[in-house]
């Protein structure tokens, strides 16, 4: 009964903890020439690309670490 209450307990914390994302995570940009426009862009960072545009820096509720800028947009 104890190893079946362990293994169980294992399991709930793998499920509830293995696929959580930071949602801090960042890149840096390296700065770069856009040659369509002749506009030369300064290096900066931004989150990780996962395909969810709620924990972005402009989302509404979040703030930019680097500028400290609010969130303005809102997805609803």
């Amino acid at each position: 009964m104890k190893k079946l209450f362990i293994a169980s307990a294992l399991l709930l914390f793998l499920f509830l903890f293995a696929g959580t994302k930071n949602a801090e995570a960042y890149v840096r940009v390296r700065s770069y020439f856009r040659r369509s426009t002749g506009t030369f862009i300064m290096s900066h960072y931004r989150t990780n690309v996962d395909h969810y545009r709620f924990n972005n820096w402009s989302s509404r509720g979040n703030y930019n670490p680097f500028t400290g800028r609010r969130g303005y947009k809102s997805w609803y």
